[in-house]
């Protein structure tokens, strides 16, 4: 039986919604790679996050991770860690790494992603903020590099598959530079917030704990947040 190829993983934002679910991809198809069904492991060489380090600690411990960077340094965390808003970004500048995992929550993500893009790390985008805030440093640091800009995350990712046929176990492709002829307009729906089945007028008056009611999903209060509003829709 051949042994599976390995893949380098540097996640960004791992104590999140989006972080917490690709540990939980990457150990499912390590157990398989194991058992020989499945050509790849992934090798997890650092984890960043905001300020979960208790969770932040669990996960190095479980994926036997080195590389730790922490943004907020006045909570108590190992010495060995890295702390700091610069902290994820320095990682990024310094580790080799297959694939760039980029789930950190607003803008504070995007120091760490275009880090990734001028090194021509490819990148797994779910910090949608990046590409809102500096999407033209982003964009033209990963055409100049040649690092590919995958989409991750819902809406965006979704989109991506349908205009290009993508199937789950498809190599890295970078993401198409125009739609397919023939597509004029591409359309988002609702999936279903806090909010979904009320009629407008009550939304006006809607509060905050109404806004973070979300039914499906514990996604942290920024993300909950715009999926109430739609904002995400938006970015």
């Amino acid at each position: 039986m051949p042994e599976p190829d390995t893949r380098r993983l540097i996640i960004l934002g791992s104590t999140g919604s989006i972080g917490v679910q690709t540990l939980d991809v990457v150990a499912h198809l390590n157990t398989l790679a194991d058992r020989g069904e499945h050509a790849t492991r992934y090798e997890v060489v650092a984890l960043a996050a905001g300020r979960n380090a208790d969770l932040l600690r669990a996960q190095a411990s479980r994926f036997n991770v080195g590389a730790i960077a922490l943004a907020d340094d006045q909570i108590d965390a190992p010495s060995a860690w890295r702390r700091g808003e610069d902290a994820a970004a320095s990682i990024v500048r310094e580790l080799d790494a297959d694939l760039v995992v980029s789930a950190m929550v607003g803008a504070a993500g995007l120091p760490a992603t275009l880090a990734a893009a001028l090194r021509g790390l490819n990148i797994a985008l779910a910090n949608k903020e990046s590409l809102v805030t500096a999407g033209a440093l982003v964009t033209r640091a990963a055409q100049s590099s040649g690092a590919a800009l995958l989409p991750l995350d819902s809406e965006h990712s979704a989109l991506w598959q349908c205009l290009t046929g993508l199937s789950t176990d498809t190599a890295l492709t970078p993401p198409l530079a125009s739609p397919p002829e023939g597509v004029h307009r591409l359309i988002l729906t609702a999936s279903g917030g806090p909010f979904r089945d009320w009629p407008a007028d009550r939304i006006a008056g809607a509060t905050r704990a109404q806004a973070l009611a979300h039914p499906t999903w514990d996604m942290g209060p920024k993300i909950t947040i715009d999926c109430a509003s739609m904002t995400n829709k938006a970015l």
